[in-house]
Formats: structure tokens, C-alpha cells, sequence
């Protein structure tokens, strides 16, 4: 299996823990050419993949093979090395994608934006949302939430609770 063949494989299985890596679907087709430098944004742009991609997948599939993937690479070389040969701009476009593998990095990043690091400080907290955490800033949980009676017959913050039975 060749460098390309194998490429194209990691690429058809990112994202599809269903998929075999014969078939590569129009989005990680999209994917691969622009991660390995294939799309330019200039000469080859997101449109040019798209319509190559429908151009060259059998009439109602939605995936491409790797020998319809090859024919879509024929037509996409021509358009990104323009003063080349079909069989060098071929290799060149070829050499893009060798060795590749899908990244997945900067997919998802928790942001802090503004307010949120001022907003998610325990420390800062008053009232009775202080009495939701501990010292250490990590939530108590249900008991942090509940008002927790108090049936000892006294009211709520008497400081002489308990004394009743010592002074009579």
C-alpha cells in the first residue's frame, strides 16, 4: 500500500468509528486537502473541492474510492500548479499528501472570555452563595444547596442557644 493509499485510509476513518477507510466522505475529503496544503485558498479553494468531489463520487453515492479519489486528484494538480506538466503536477500534489495524518488540534478549546474568570471565582462569592462551597472553593453539593432546619426551639443566629437548661 503506498504512501498516498495510506494517507487517504487515516483520513476516510477520522471521525466515523463505522467506517472501513475504502470510502471517504465529501467532508473529510475537504478535510484532507486542506490540512495537507492541497487548497490553497487562492488557485484551489473550498468550492473547487466540493465540485470535484461530486464531480468524480458515483451518481447518488456519498462517499469516493481511492481510484475515484486519484481522478479527483488529476483534476484538482492541473489547478494548483499551473505551470507544470499533468504527470508533475500530479507527483507534486502527491508529495502534499504523503505521510499525513488527521489533526484534531484546536478542535475544541474552553475559552475564557471577560467575565467568565470573574464569574466562576468561589472566593468572590457573598451571602448565602458563599455557603454553597467550602474553604477550597469546591462545592458542598445537596447540603450545600438545602436549608437545613434547626429543630432545637431557638431562633435562627441566638447566640445564648443551649443555655435555658443551665441558668434555671
Amino acid at each position: 500500500m503506498s504512501e498516498v493509499e495510506n494517507t487517504f485510509r487515516k483520513f476516510a476513518i477520522y471521525g466515523d468509528t463505522s467506517a472501513t477507510g475504502n470510502d471517504m466522505t465529501g467532508k473529510n475529503f475537504s478535510k484532507m486537502c486542506k490540512e495537507c496544503g492541497v487548497m490553497d485558498g487562492k488557485a484551489v479553494t473550498s468550492t473547487d473541492i466540493d465540485i470535484v468531489f461530486n464531480k468524480v463520487k458515483t451518481k447518488g453515492a456519498r462517499t469516493i474510492t481511492f481510484a475515484e479519489f486519484q481522478q479527483a486528484m488529476k483534476e484538482l494538480c492541473s489547478k494548483r500548479f499551473k505551470g507544470k506538466s499533468p504527470e508533475e503536477a500530479l507527483q507534486a500534489v502527491y508529495g502534499l499528501i504523503e505521510g499525513k495524518e488527521p489533526g484534531s488540534v484546536g478542535a475544541t478549546k474552553a475559552t475564557k472570555v471577560g467575565g467568565v474568570e470573574r464569574l466562576t471565582d468561589t472566593s468572590k462569592y457573598t451571602g448565602s452563595h458563599k455557603e454553597r462551597f467550602d474553604e477550597s472553593g469546591k462545592g458542598k453539593g445537596l447540603a450545600g444547596r438545602q436549608d437545613l432546619t434547626d429543630n432545637s426551639g431557638y431562633v435562627g443566629a441566638y447566640k445564648g442557644a443551649g443555655t435555658y437548661d443551665q441558668t434555671h
